[in-house]
C-alpha cells in the first residue's frame, strides 16, 4: 500500500519553535513522493533512505513535535536514540549514519548489519534530510560539464556528443546539464518508465526506440550544433561495447548509475527490472558479481573509448573502483571528476550550497533570487548566470529550493540577508539553509572528492568529524556524519549541516558563524593539502589558519 508524506506549509507551527519545525519539514520534503525515488520504501535516491522504517519515521516526528528549544534529539542510522536536555544554542538535532569501524567496513558487513534492521545507508544527503530533487545536483552537474567543454573544446559542447548512463534521481541532471552547455546528449537507462518520467518533465526531449534511432539523432544533431538530449532504454554494459564495435566514439562518456552499490543500484547485463529484483532476492551473492562483471565490461569500453579519442571520467559513483576490482587493467586511469573538473570551485570557498522556502511558496525562492542577483551574484558570473537559468527554466520538487555555487564571502552575506528578511516579514517563513556533501571540508572520499590531493592526504578522515564538530559548536540546527556517500561502504566519510534561518538576532549571530566556519574549513583543508588556489581565499578572508604545515 503506498504511503504519502508532504511537509506542512505556511507561517503554522506544528512543533514548539522554528528550529524544531523546520527539521520536520525537511524530513517530510525529503519523503515527498515528488522528490523521493520510492517513498514507501523511504528510499530517496540511489540507495539511501532517509529514515530506516515506517515507526522509525512516526517515533522522529513525535519526537520532533514535542521538543523543546533547550532539547537535542538524537538519531543513530534512521532511528531515533533519545531526546536529551542541552540548551537553546545547542542543535536540535544530531544523528549518525553507517558508521561502521574500519576494519568492519565492507558492504558485506553492512548488508549483514543492515538485514538485523540496525543501520541504513544514507548516501549523501537522504539520511541528512537535505534532499531536494533533481535540481540539486543540476548545478554542480552543469558546472563539470561546463568545466569539460573549457579543457577540451574551446569553452562549449556545441557539436560535441556525451555518452552516459544512469539517469535516476541524480542522473537525471545529466540531460539538462549537456543541453545547458549546448551539446547532445545520449543516455542509456534500465527502466524505460524513468525515461518516460524525465520525456515528460522535458528534461529528455526524446526516447529513441533503438540504437540505431538514437544514433541517427544524435548525429544530426551534432552536425546542426542544436542541443539535445536522447534516452535509450538499455543497459551500458550491453550498450557501450556495441558503440565500441559500430566504431561510433563518443566526444565524451561518463557514467551516473549507482555503481557504488552492485547490489540494490546497478542492473547486471541479460536481465530484465522483473529478472534482477527476483535474483537480488534469491541469490544476492550471485547478483553481485554479475554486476561487477557487467561493471568491468562496460568500464573496458569507456577506456577503448578513451583511446579513440574521448575524454572519459568518472562521475563518482565508484566506477573506476569496482571495475579495477575485477582487473580492468588501467581503471583507476580514467579521472575523477572532483579532481579533474570541480576543485578551482572548491578552491574557491564555493561548493553546492542550498536553501528551502519552508513557506512552501515559490515567491520566497524568487525574491532571493533577485536579492542575489541585484547584491552579492552581480559581480559573480558563475552564481548569476546560474540563478537566472534556474529561475526562468527549472521546477520545484516538494517545497521550494535553490541551489547555488556561492563562495565563502557570499554564504557568509547570504545568511545576514535572508535572516533580516525573514525578521521583516519579507519572507513569508524562515528559510532552511544547508548544503550538499561535495564541499571538500566536509568530505574524506579518495575516490571522488578528495582524490589526488597533492599531499597525499586523500584518506585523512578527520576534515568531515571537525566540520560536524564546529557546526554543532556554532549552533547548526542540525548535524550529521555519515558514511558512504555516493561512493559506497567503506570509501567515504561526510558531514552534513542545516541552520534554520528564522529572523531572531541570536540566529543571526549563529548565521555568521555557522556559514564562515562551514566553508572556511573546507578552503582551509585544500591549503593545508597545498592545492594551488585555496591560499588566496585563506588570506583574503581573514581566515586564521595555525602554523603551516600539516595534513
Amino acid at each position: 500500500m503506498a504511503m504519502h508524506w508532504r511537509a506542512p506549509r505556511g507561517p503554522k507551527l506544528s512543533c514548539k519553535g522554528w528550529q524544531q519545525e523546520g527539521i520536520l519539514r525537511l524530513l517530510l520534503n525529503t519523503l515527498d513522493s515528488e522528490v523521493a525515488y520510492r517513498p514507501e520504501e523511504f528510499l530517496v535516491y540511489g540507495s539511501g533512505k532517509a529514515v530506516r522504517d515506517r515507526r522509525s519515521l512516526e517515533e522522529i516526528v513525535r519526537a520532533l513535535l514535542d521538543l523543546e528549544d533547550h532539547e537535542t534529539l538524537v538519531i543513530q542510522s534512521g532511528r531515533g536514540v533519545a531526546v536529551f536536555p542541552t540548551h537553546p544554542l545547542a542543535p536540535r538535532v544530531i544523528m549518525s549514519t553507517g558508521m561502521l569501524v574500519p576494519r568492519w567496513a565492507t558492504w558485506e558487513e553492512f548488508r549483514t548489519l543492515e538485514r538485523k534492521g540496525l543501520t541504513i545507508y544514507g548516501q549523501n544527503t537522504a539520511a541528512a534530510w537535505a534532499y531536494v530533487g533533481t535540481q540539486g545536483p543540476l548545478q554542480g552537474t552543469y558546472e563539470t560539464f561546463a568545466a569539460v567543454a573549457r579543457q577540451h573544446f574551446g569553452g562549449s559542447l556545441a557539436g560535441r556528443w556525451v555518452l552516459t548512463a544512469g539517469l535516476g534521481a541524480l542522473g537525471a541532471a545529466q540531460p539538462l546539464a549537456v543541453t545547458m552547455n549546448g551539446g547532445v546528449l545520449l543516455g542509456v537507462e534500465v527502466d524505460g518508465r524513468t525515461l518516460q518520467h524525465l520525456l515528460r518533465k522535458n528534461i529528455l526531449d526524446m526516447v529513441a526506440p533503438d540504437l540505431d534511432t538514437a544514433l541517427a539523432a544524435v548525429r544530426q544533431a551534432v552536425a546542426e550544433r542544436r542541443p539535445l538530449a536522447v534516452g535509450l532504454e538499455g543497459n551500458a554494459g550491453d550498450v557501450y561495447p556495441e558503440l565500441v564495435r559500430r566504431g561510433a566514439i563518443p566526444d565524451v562518456v561518463t557514467d551516473l548509475t549507482a555503481a557504488h552499490d552492485p547490489l540494490d543500484g546497478y542492473v547486471p547485463a541479460g536481465l530484465t527490472l522483473d529478472q534482477a529484483a527476483r535474483l537480488r532476492e534469491r541469490d544476492p551473492e550471485d547478483y553481485v558479481k554479475r554486476s561487477l562483471r557487467t561493471i568491468a565490461v562496460q568500464v573496458q569500453a569507456m577506456l577503448d573509448m578513451a583511446r579513440h579519442g574521448a575524454v572519459a571520467f568518472d562521475y563518482g559513483n565508484n566506477l573506476r573502483e569496482q571495475a579495477a576490482r575485477e582487473g580492468v587493467r588501467d581503471a583507476l586511469r580514467i579521472p575523477g571528476f572532483v579532481q579533474a573538473y570541480l576543485r578551482p570551485l572548491l578552491a574557491q570557498g564555493r561548493g553546492p550550497f542550498r536553501w528551502v522556502a519552508l513557506s512552501g511558496d515559490p515567491e520566497d525562492i524568487y525574491k532571493i533570487d533577485q536579492w542575489l542577483l541585484e547584491g552579492s551574484a552581480a559581480q559573480d558570473p558563475i552564481a548569476s548566470r546560474w540563478l537566472r537559468f534556474a529561475r526562468d527554466h527549472l521546477w520545484f520538487q516538494g517545497l521550494p529550493a535553490r541551489v547555488c555555487w556561492l563562495d565563502y564571502e557570499s554564504r557568509v552575506q547570504f545568511g545576514r540577508l535572508v535572516n533580516e528578511a525573514v525578521a521583516a516579514g519579507r519572507l513569508q517563513a524562515p528559510i532552511a539553509i544547508t548544503r550538499d556533501l561535495l564541499d571538500v571540508g566536509a568530505m574524506a572520499s579518495p575516490r571522488r572528492e578528495t582524490e589526488g590531493m597533492p599531499d597525499g592526504s586523500d584518506p585523512i578522515a578527520d576534515w568531515p568529524v571537525l566540520n560536524a564538530l564546529l557546526n554543532a559548536s556554532g549552533g547548526a540546527t542540525l548535524v550529521c556524519l555519515g558514511h558512504g556517500g555516493s561512493v559506497g561502504i567503506g570509501y567515504s566519510i561526510h558531514a552534513g549541516m542545516t541552520v534554520i534561518a528564522d529572523g531572531t538576532p541570536a540566529m543571526g549571530e549563529r548565521l555568521e558563524r555557522i556559514l564562515a566556519a562551514d566553508a572556511g574549513l573546507g578552503l582551509l583543508r585544500l591549503d593545508r593539502a597545498g592545492y594551488p588556489g585555496a591560499a588566496a581565499p585563506v588570506r583574503r578572508y581573514g581566515i586564521r589558519p595555525v602554523g603551516e604545515d600539516g595534513p
